[in-house]
């Protein structure tokens, strides 16, 4: 059975992407611990990270480096702050949230609920950072 995330990556399920590349996929979570939260995925599933062939998991990483880099600027944050705890979901994904504290990154902490025209408008506000930080490259 596929997961949540395979039924984005194949568009059953609608998402705020960010990016998305041949391999992977960033994309708003709908939960958000905090404005800017994003979860990247591989587009192959796979249940645990460290399952993950040697050249995917530094793929996903590297393509993970480049959307924080992203979320800092579109999401003023001291730092952006990695998780990967793999629990809910049997599909690989790497939280990505804007932080200024640690606990900024406390899952058990309760979620934002945000508008999907706000959601909307945090997706936009990331691709446009992505593709300025693209084009200097």
């Amino acid at each position: 059975m596929s997961s949540l995330f395979s039924k984005i990556v194949s568009g059953e399920i609608p998402a705020h992407k960010v990016a998305e590349s041949n391999d992977f996929l960033a994309f708003l979570d709908i939960n958000p611990l905090a404005e800017g939260h994003v979860l990247v995925i591989p587009k192959k599933e796979t249940d645990y990270i460290f399952d993950m062939e040697d050249d995917e998991y530094i793929g996903i990483w590297m393509f993970a480096k480049i959307v924080a880099s992203a979320i800092k600027i579109a999401f003023p944050c001291e730092k952006v702050g990695v998780a990967v705890i793999g629990l809910e979901v049997p599909h690989v994904h790497i939280h990505l949230v804007p932080i200024n504290h640690v606990g900024d990154i406390n899952f058990s902490k309760e979620k934002l609920q945000l508008s999907n025209e706000q959601l909307t408008e945090h997706a936009e506000r990331i691709r446009q950072e992505l593709a300025k930080l693209t084009s200097n490259s």
